[in-house]
């Protein structure tokens, strides 16, 4: 795989009043990354998937994981064990990098 770089998250990001749009930045057999973003109000209803890893960038909100909720804010990671149901709640607009690990 050749290097990626994304100088400016900001230019990938897609915001929709009709809910998530998230944006792929890279996917293969072994991994798939995207970034979205979420208005206040908005949210990711909570489902099961593979281990994955999320990182907040922009905006305050909750990463629901299996039933506990976890506070997040600009520098949050939280990462979540495969099968395990995730889900996230917005406060404020919200940006998030989610690299999902197959």
């Amino acid at each position: 795989m050749k290097s990626i770089a994304y100088p400016d998250w900001k230019e990938k990001v897609v915001f929709s009043p009709e809910g998530p749009q998230p944006q792929v930045l890279v996917e293969n057999e072994k991994l798939r990354v995207i970034i979205a973003g979420l208005e206040v109000g908005q949210k990711i209803p909570p489902h099961p998937d593979a281990l994955a890893v999320y990182h907040f960038l922009e905006g305050t909100g909750w990463m629901i994981v299996d039933d506990e909720r976890y506070r997040v804010s600009p520098g949050a990671t939280v990462i979540t064990p495969e099968g395990a149901k995730r889900g996230v709640e917005t406060e404020t607009r919200l940006v998030f990098l989610a690299t999902r690990v197959a």
